[in-house]
């Protein structure tokens, strides 16, 4: 489990290609690395993947087929950086909100408003998982924890704050980017309980 509380950028020192598989070595501050062991989870822009190997100030992180079609992850290059997060332990403070490192699709930015002491980001979702996202409810943004600000009809808005713009990767995204989403989890189970139901009532009534 995650909190979407960023805990430091990563670099990408290199990129290894396998058939069906990719390792991706990533340069971790001191502070990321320490306690870290062989298997351990850590949280790549939202994406939970397994350490496979630690070499110093690298480490190491195998990548699926469906991890790389999935995520923007599979966009990156060497020099690039990631969004970092060592996976939360019992009684640790949950300072955004419960999130599972699974990626459930991607966004696109679309559009960027730049305000005093702030910025709007304005991303086109696609339709699946549009219903799912509710004015003030939480999003993970390439392992982000964030407030959903509006919700247009194809689109929604995060307001960012300067901390969040200089520890995070996001200040650095333009439009036409990707971004990792993962939809609020409790979020999905009463949408999905709810259209349950009703498409449950609309079979009962049909054969009454």
């Amino acid at each position: 489990m995650f909190t979407g509380i960023v805990q430091d950028v990563g670099t990408v020192v290199a990129i290894e290609e396998r058939e069906q598989l990719r390792t991706h070595v990533v340069s971790m501050a001191p502070a990321m690395r320490e306690g870290l062991t062989l298997g351990a989870s850590v949280s790549h822009n939202g994406c939970c993947l397994t350490v496979t190997s630690i070499d110093g100030d690298n480490v190491s992180f195998d990548l699926m087929r469906e991890t790389l079609r999935l995520t923007n992850l599979g966009d990156l290059a060497a020099g690039d950086r990631v969004n970092l997060e060592r996976a939360a332990r019992f009684g640790d403070e949950i300072g955004g909100h419960s999130m599972s490192g699974h990626i459930m699709g991607m966004a696109r930015l679309v559009e960027i408003d730049e305000a005093p002491n702030n910025r709007r980001l304005w991303f086109e979702l696609p339709a699946a998982l549009a219903r799912f996202v509710f004015d003030k409810g939480y999003i993970g943004i390439d392992g982000i924890s964030l407030t959903i600000g509006e919700v247009e009809a194809e689109r929604f808005c995060v307001n960012l704050i300067p901390e969040t713009l200089a520890r995070t990767t996001i200040g650095e995204r333009l439009p036409g980017d990707r971004v990792n989403i993962e939809i609020d989890p409790q979020t999905q189970a009463i949408v999905e309980t709810v259209e349950r139901v009703l498409v449950s009532r609309d079979r009962s009534a049909g054969g009454a």
